[in-house]
């Protein structure tokens, strides 16, 4: 069974430097690219970052681009989203989710994504 447990948020305070982790279990974690995701109060999900752990490729969406980091631990099955110099804008809930097909590269777009994790909320005050 596949499974994706998300951690690590809570309250900080903006320009704060939280670390995420994504624990994925029940299928070869090399194999399958890893997203996180983020839904604001109203807004719709949006791709964060990405990493395909088998080769290292990452991605980032342009808001979070030279703040955020993604990287896999792969002997723990494990990708981190280090967030850095946050904002009152990043508050929201993160998910990681398991990209559908294995060894696709990097993507964003949710629907390339099968499994989710059940989310960590993030909240910064300004």
């Amino acid at each position: 069974e596949v499974q994706l447990q998300a951690s690590g948020g809570g309250l900080v305070q903006a320009g704060g430097s939280p670390r995420l982790s994504c624990v994925a279990s029940g299928y070869t974690f090399d194999d399958y690219g890893i997203g996180w995701f983020r839904q604001a109060p109203g807004k719709e999900r949006e791709g964060v970052a990405a990493i395909s752990p088998g080769d290292g490729t990452t991605a980032y969406v342009a808001a979070v681009k030279g703040r955020f980091t993604i990287s896999s631990d792969n002997a723990k099955n494990t990708v981190y989203l280090q967030m850095n110099s946050l904002e009152p804008e990043d508050t929201a809930v993160y998910y990681c989710a398991k990209q559908m097909s294995p060894w696709e590269g990097v993507t964003m777009d949710r629907n390339e994504f099968d499994f989710w994790g059940q989310g960590t909320l993030v909240t910064v005050s300004s």
